[in-house]
C-alpha cells in the first residue's frame, strides 16, 4: 500500500513560451533518473517553442512526451496533462506534490502567478503550490526586463517563491551549451533540493568528489 510517508517524491515541471525549452526538457530527465515521478504541463506557446527550438513532433504531444522521457530507467513515471485541463489532478490542494518547478517561465505565466490569475491549469498548479505552502520555483527566462517584469518578480520572492533566472555561469569552465544547461538545472535541484552532479562547484567541489 502506497501511503503519504512512503511514496516516490513527486513534483510538477511546467514549460511555458519563453526561449529555453531545453531547460525543462533536461530537468525532467534528471528527475526522472533519480526516482523522482514527474507531472508536466507545457503550454500552447511552450509547444511552438519545442517544435522550433528542439524540432520536436508537437501534433501527438502525449506521444511526444512518452517517446522523449518513456525509457528513462528507475521506475518513475512521467504523466502529462494538457494546460486546458483544468481539472486535472495537480489542479487541486488535495493532490500530494512535493513541489513545481517552472523552466523556462514567460514572463505572462510569470505575471499571472504574480496577480493571482489561475486561467489554465499551468498557473492553477502554481497557484496550488503558493496556497498550499509548498515549493515554487521559477527560472524567467527575458531580457532586456523592464520595471513590471521586475516588480512582478518581487511580488513572487515576497510570496517565498525561489526566482533562478535563466542566467549563464562560467567559473566552472564550461565547454559546451549542454554544460550551460546543466548548470542551470543544477542551481534548481540545489534549491529543491536533490544532491547531484551536473556541474563543479566554486573552490573544487562537487558532489561526484
Amino acid at each position: 500500500m502506497v501511503t503519504e510517508s512512503n511514496r516516490r517524491p513527486r513534483w510538477v515541471v511546467g514549460i511555458t513560451g519563453a526561449s529555453g525549452s531545453c531547460y525543462g526538457i533536461r530537468l525532467i530527465e534528471v528527475l526522472l533518473e533519480a526516482g523522482i515521478d514527474v507531472h508536466v504541463v507545457v503550454t500552447d506557446a511552450g509547444w511552438r517553442v519545442l517544435k522550433e527550438e528542439l524540432g520536436w513532433e508537437t501534433t501527438r504531444r502525449q506521444a511526444a512526451i512518452e517517446e522523449r522521457f518513456g525509457g528513462i530507467a528507475n521506475g518513475t513515471r512521467v504523466t502529462y496533462h494538457p494546460n486546458a485541463d483544468i481539472g486535472a489532478s495537480i489542479a487541486s490542494g488535495s493532490f500530494r506534490a512535493d513541489g513545481m518547478i517552472i523552466m523556462p517561465c514567460s514572463m505572462g505565466t510569470l505575471a499571472s502567478l504574480a496577480h493571482g490569475i489561475s486561467d489554465d491549469l499551468m498557473t492553477r498548479a502554481a497557484d496550488v503550490m503558493l496556497k498550499e505552502g509548498r515549493k515554487l520555483i521559477v527560472v524567467p527566462r527575458e531580457t532586456p526586463l523592464h520595471a513590471i517584469h521586475l516588480e512582478n518578480m518581487l511580488a513572487l520572492a515576497r510570496l517565498g517563491v525561489k526566482l533562478v533566472p535563466a542566467m549563464p555561469a562560467f567559473y566552472y569552465g564550461p565547454q559546451t551549451i549542454d554544460d550551460l544547461v546543466d548548470f542551470l538545472v543544477g542551481k534548481v535541484l540545489d534549491i529543491m533540493p536533490l544532491d547531484h552532479s551536473l556541474f563543479k562547484r566554486w573552490g573544487g567541489e562537487s558532489y561526484a568528489d
